[in-house]
């Protein structure tokens, strides 16, 4: 379906209707709706809602990077979540959908009945952190520009944080491909100017504040995120933290074993609420 909020218009996606529980899903940059379908295999106790955030899949593109400020996602999530009557759900974010996930349940957490964050941070703690971010990210940003979008994928599939993915069969590495080649270069270029990790306030400073049950997944050859989970994880008051053989993008990865976790997890922690 498609949803408009503050002038932009957003694809949405939504298996089992009937159910009440609600689980929402967050994809990570260059990603899409479509980076959840092998983890949604089988998964029939939730209604599953699925979302392309801004400059993703079939989200629109906005030139303006002012459309992708991490305020103004958290408020177009709100907005949505509005339309599509979710009043309490479990959240699930990777990686910069992660991010978006820990952002918006801290700014509001009287919707989130659950929070799964893989392979996420709260974000960078200095400003001089995150001023080395956003030079990275502008060099990102020239890539696209100058490369164009298979030059840039080109590049992106291997950096070292998807090592572990060159061993996937050839047919999933096709797909993850082909997925990141239908992406906007507009989008992925504003996204990394507006949203990326060091253009975010940080919210380290907000963890010890978020009561609802907070699972933290990350792959064991992913040790940046491993180490980051871990501190987390001792600021929350209800985290725990699960680590699968596998690197930064467990639900490419090991998808079963990852639906596995967190199914079994929202079964123990669910809160209950209206969704």
């Amino acid at each position: 379906m498609k949803l408009t909020v503050n002038g932009t218009h957003y694809h949405i996606e939504v298996r089992n209707r009937e159910k009440q529980e609600t689980v929402v899903f967050l994809h990570g940059f260059t990603g899409t709706t479509k980076s959840w379908h092998s983890v949604a295999t089988g998964w029939t106790d939730h209604k599953l809602v699925f979302i392309d955030l801004i400059g993703h899949g079939k989200t629109e593109s906005p030139k303006s990077v002012e459309f992708y400020t991490m305020e103004r996602q958290l408020a177009n999530l709100d907005a949505l979540f509005d339309q599509l009557e979710l009043d309490r759900f479990s959240l699930i974010g990777y990686s910069m959908g992660g991010r978006t996930a820990l952002a918006y349940a801290c700014e509001f957490p009287v919707r989130v009945s659950g929070l799964i964050l893989e392979s996420a941070s709260p974000g960078l703690r200095s400003e001089e952190a995150r001023r080395k971010r956003r030079a990275n990210d502008a060099h990102l940003v020239e890539r696209i520009v100058t490369q164009g979008l298979v030059g840039f994928i080109d590049s992106w599939e291997n950096i070292a944080l998807f090592d572990s993915q060159k061993s996937l069969p050839e047919k999933v590495k096709d797909v993850i491909r082909q997925e990141r080649l239908e992406q906007n270069p507009v989008g992925l270029a504003n996204s990394l100017l507006g949203m990326g990790t060091g253009s975010q306030a940080s919210y380290w400073g907000e963890l010890m504040c978020l009561n609802m049950p907070v699972l933290l997944v990350t792959g064991q050859l992913d040790l940046k995120f491993e180490l980051i989970a871990k501190e987390m994880a001792s600021l929350m008051p209800k985290a725990i933290h699960k680590t699968i053989d596998a690197g930064h993008a467990i639900h490419v990865e090991k998808p079963a074993e990852f639906a596995t976790i967190v199914r079994e997890y929202l079964s123990l922690n669910y809160q209950g609420g209206k969704s």
